[in-house]
């Protein structure tokens, strides 16, 4: 036996498929949500191992700079120009570690998506607000 066409069906039936509509929707909804919440875990993991990166690096930072003052104190020039020098270049890569640290962590600070679009379904189920096509 051939299923009814979409037109055919009795608003019975149709009230009849109604929770298995819905029941399709919150799971999709909240498949949606873990699959966000994943993407945006991964995106602050990422930042937070940046993060550790760059102090690691700073406490080698911190080293050069006190061997630096300490060979500037001597005054031994071709030696405080080096460690002067390395210094700088430590300096340069946590500034790039912090920077794409920060990038990370704006990425997982976005706002959820999935959070507006359940309200939206649930004002439409409801029939408050307004509730036509999503863009």
């Amino acid at each position: 036996m051939a299923a009814p066409l979409n037109d055919e069906r009795s608003l019975f039936t149709l009230v009849g498929e109604l929770p298995d509509q819905i029941s399709a929707l919150v799971r999709a909804e909240l498949d949606q949500v873990k699959a966000e919440l994943s993407y945006k875990a991964k995106h602050f993991g990422i930042g937070a191992g940046l993060v550790a990166a760059a102090a690691f690096v700073g406490i080698f930072l911190l080293g050069t700079l006190i061997a630096t003052g300490i060979l500037a104190l001597s005054l031994v020039m071709p030696g405080w120009a080096a460690a002067l020098i390395v210094s700088g270049v430590l300096l340069l890569i946590i500034a790039i570690l912090v920077g794409i640290a920060l990038a990370n962590f704006r990425r997982g600070s976005e706002p959820l998506e999935s959070i507006e679009s359940v309200r939206q379904d649930i004002d439409a189920i409801t029939g408050r607000g307004a509730y036509g096509s999503r863009d």
